[in-house]
């Protein structure tokens, strides 16, 4: 019998969109006698010029310029679609689809799922002209809905929360296409870990309460300085720092953790990170959809800073109207939150609780069942 072919559409502005779209087809993998999957960025397809506006425009905005980021996020929910200034950029969209739309032709997907809404909109057109004939899903990748997620012709949405299903019914989506499944995350936070084992892995030591720092995927931010100031202030923990890709701030921490070599533990790009939220009692992060999801996973309270304007500003309210995640300001703030939920043991544990009620580490595979149920 023909495997069933799955087709997944990601783009890669930030790491998030990419990420779920490879925790469905690792979900798809483990039943790999019944799926042939196939991952695309849509960023590989288009012009140089066109990925220099999604992908590195975007990054370079959200860190050098993140109020204006913010304005442009804002002003771009609220754009109707009829403008002039949405008319042109579908157009430009259009320009840069045909060799994006000749591999999805190719593949012949029975189904396609969407983690960005860049493919989604030039689907919708497709499926409006006649010319794609299966099934497209739309998975959103953040505690909020934007308007640009929201297009015709779905055969489906999945949501984050109750509350991102309930916008989705106020846009106009009919409740029978919305599914709350949570933001797809690896299989891997499926896993039942064990502290014990996993921290001599990373020299850590089991019984010692560890807080988790991460810098993204991109490693930005000065994780060296805010580590120095939360082991100058706090004596009784052990920090993992996580640099990500990013190869200078991997090297500053380094630097310093020869002033506390059994508390400074850092970390460049990992694929184990699972494995480190294990070994972890808090995670001081950026508020993606996709890290945050891990962390509600595995039950890990957070403390949130840097969020960007916009998507990550509407994940911090999130987490921190649902009682599992307190914001920091800036270092000063950073450096009296921690210290202030290590010494109050019982709101730990309740934060703790409540994010493990919150997550939902089988959200790719549930989106996965869903999307093949008919097929």
């Amino acid at each position: 019998m023909r495997k069933k072919k799955i087709l997944l559409l990601s783009v890669s502005a930030g790491a998030g969109h990419q990420r779920a779209a490879e925790a469905i087809r690792s979900a798809a993998l483990l039943k790999d006698s019944q799926f042939d999957v196939l991952h695309l960025d849509a960023m590989e397809f288009v012009t140089a010029g066109f990925r220099k506006i999604y992908t590195d425009f975007y990054i370079k905005l959200v860190n050098k310029a993140p109020a204006l980021w913010g304005y442009l996020y804002h002003a771009s929910n609220e754009a109707q679609s009829d403008s002039t200034t949405e008319k042109l950029r579908r157009a430009l969209e259009r320009l840069n689809a045909r060799s994006l739309l000749k591999a999805i032709e190719e593949f012949q997907a029975d189904a396609i799922i969407c983690t960005h809404f860049l493919p989604a909109e030039m689907l919708s057109r497709e499926i409006r002209k006649q010319r794609l004939h299966c099934p497209v899903w739309v998975q959103v990748t953040d505690f909020d809905l934007h308007r640009m997620w929201v297009h015709e012709h779905m055969a489906g949405y999945f949501a984050a929360s109750e509350e991102v299903a309930d916008r989705m019914l106020e846009n106009g989506i009919p409740a029978e296409k919305i599914h709350v499944t949570g933001i797809p995350i690896m299989p891997a936070f499926q896993q039942k870990l064990e502290r014990a084992s996993c921290a001599p892995e990373f020299g850590l030591q089991a019984e010692r309460t560890t807080i988790l720092l991460m810098g993204g995927g991109a490693g930005l931010g000065g994780l060296d300085q805010v580590a120095a100031r939360l082991l100058s202030q706090q004596p009784d923990f052990q920090l993992i720092a996580l640099a990500g890709k990013n190869a200078a701030a991997l090297q500053a921490l380094q630097t310093l953790a020869l002033r506390y070599p059994d508390r400074l533990f850092p970390q460049g790009f990992t694929k184990q990170v699972e494995r480190l939220m294990a070994c972890s009692d808090l995670v001081i992060t950026k508020p993606g959809g996709l890290t945050t999801s891990e962390c509600l996973a595995l039950g890990l309270p957070m403390i949130v800073n840097s969020p960007i304007p916009g998507q990550e500003e509407r994940n911090a309210d999130f987490l921190l109207e649902q009682g599992v995640a307190l914001k920091a300001y800036d270092d000063i703030s950073l450096a009296y939150r921690v210290k202030h939920l290590l010494n109050d043991t019982a709101r730990l544990s309740a934060m703790r609780s409540r994010a493990k009620a919150l997550g939902k580490p089988d959200a790719a595979a549930r989106v996965l069942a869903t999307v093949t149920a008919d097929l």
